[in-house]
């Protein structure tokens, strides 16, 4: 059973004339009645009684037009939704993102995505980036923002660099000022305020002490990125934080630069090699980096 079986059956149902149907449907009248005998055919019953000249619907036509009738709206609705989907009307994506990001990067550039595409449902995961990539592997999310590089064993994802960004110091504008700017090697008289295990940012600064020859001593650890930045404004000790979290703080918490060379991180723009992401997703990403320098 073809669709275009059906559309030319109610066409005819609806006119009881099949030369006024084929002018409905703009088809020959041969083609048209060709087709409903083959639907026929294929139905093993009869849909039309042609008594006479006269056209008029069967039991089995009686029974077959209000279902076709719905297939038909049905296909018209899924073309509709299609159609919405691809004009960008409707739909949505699923970005991951670490908490840092979610803190200094997506407000503005969700703020632009979704000035343009306000029918766009933003569904954002806050993990890190381990947790980031099994999900994408998973197929939960559509895209993620993670830091490079990849962790060891990742399955196969396509990443593109989307900006590098300087880490700094933050803390207590009350609390007495470190000595600007701060070198590595000086965190290791600092009370330090440490993120969880599995913080991409934990491990970036531990691993940097420890590159240094030291562990680091920690006042408070296990928090997520507001905690963090909660517990040096209380005095508690000082943390490692992105430039774009630290300029978003506020005026109760000092910035202060690390020396030369620093601390860096790269965010990259990750989804699965092996499925092309939708096309809400794709906007997103242009969104992304069209606002890159903007956000920086």
């Amino acid at each position: 059973m073809q669709f275009q079986q059906l559309l030319y059956f109610v066409a005819v149902a609806e006119t009881l004339h099949f030369t006024r149907a084929a002018e409905r449907v703009h088809v020959s009248q041969p083609s048209l009645s060709q087709q409903i005998r083959a639907l026929e055919k294929e139905l093993g019953a009869d849909l039309f009684s042609r008594a006479r000249g006269n056209i008029a619907l069967t039991d089995a036509g009686e029974a077959l037009l209000p279902l076709a009738r719905r297939i038909l709206a049905d296909t018209d609705t899924a073309r509709h939704e299609v159609q919405e989907l691809a004009q960008l009307r409707r739909g949505r994506v699923r970005l991951g993102a670490t908490p840092s990001l979610c803190t200094g990067l997506l407000p503005d550039v969700l703020r632009v995505f979704h000035d343009l595409h306000p029918g766009i449902q933003l569904l954002i995961e806050e993990s890190g980036s381990h947790d980031l990539v099994r999900e994408l592997a998973r197929g939960s999310l559509d895209l993620a923002l993670i830091v490079l590089p990849l962790p060891p064993a990742s399955p196969a994802l396509t990443t593109v660099e989307l900006l590098r960004e300087d880490l700094v110091v933050v803390s207590s504008a009350t609390a007495k000022a470190p000595r600007r700017p701060v070198r590595v090697a000086d965190l290791r008289d600092q009370p330090l305020v440490m993120f969880r295990h599995g913080y991409d940012l934990r491990e970036l600064t531990v691993a940097a002490c420890r590159a240094e020859g030291f562990e680091p001593a920690f006042t408070v650890e296990g928090g997520e990125m507001d905690a963090v930045l909660g517990f040096v404004r209380a005095g508690l000790g000082i943390a490692v934080v992105p430039s774009m979290v630290a300029d978003r703080a506020g005026r109760d918490l000092r910035v202060t630069p690390l020396a030369r060379p620093g601390l860096r991180r790269t965010i990259a723009l990750a989804h699965r090699s092996d499925v092309a992401p939708p096309r809400a997703a794709r906007e997103l990403q242009r969104v992304l980096f069209d606002s890159r320098a903007a956000v920086l």
